[in-house]
């Protein structure tokens, strides 16, 4: 009885060690987006990543993302309408400074994996489910991915009637 109790927890260990603990790198990582604004592409990206990803190819239940990025960092390349996003009306980041994933289910086949998780910006959280790609490197993975959302799903930019109403974000996370 005692090899059997031994041997249980040696098992259960080692599929909890087999999950990778990884942090979110800056440096390496790309979070980008794209809106139509007067009928032109307007693109930006997002710095300050934060958070934890549990990461097990092999075993999916146990792996899990819970990330943020900084609103604030939001840089379009035009200082003035950065200034402008940063405002109520759009990410209002005096009150919601970060924009956070947290990942309620992972799937994955032969060609890549599924996430499904609770995105909130702006202190609404909605339900999304993007493919991803995770790629070994050195003592991490880099995570690619692409998905699109509403911005008045999230209450962004009020009814602007020059500006579109799909976002277009093109994830790549290094975490290591």
């Amino acid at each position: 009885m005692k090899v059997i109790s031994t041997l249980l927890i040696i098992l259960s260990t080692s599929s909890l060690l087999s999950a990778q603990s990884l942090k979110p790198v800056n440096d390496g990582s790309e979070i980008q987006f794209t809106i139509k604004n007067f009928g032109l592409n307007v693109t930006g990206h997002f710095s300050g990543l934060t958070g934890t990803i549990q990461f097990d190819p092999s075993n999916l239940s146990t792996s899990s993302f819970n990330v943020s990025v900084d609103a604030t960092t939001v840089n379009t390349g035009v200082d003035m309408r950065d200034n402008h996003l940063k405002k109520e009306e759009y990410f209002n980041t005096a009150k919601y400074p970060a924009i956070n994933f947290t990942s309620t289910h992972i799937t994955g086949d032969a060609n890549g994996y599924t996430v499904s998780g609770r995105l909130t910006i702006k202190g609404t959280t909605k339900e999304i489910s993007f493919p991803f790609t995770a790629v070994r490197q050195g003592d991490g993975f880099i995570f690619s991915g692409n998905f699109s959302i509403n911005r008045k799903d999230f209450d962004l930019g009020g009814g602007s009637a020059v500006m579109g109403n799909n976002v277009d974000v093109s994830l790549k996370v290094f975490a290591k």
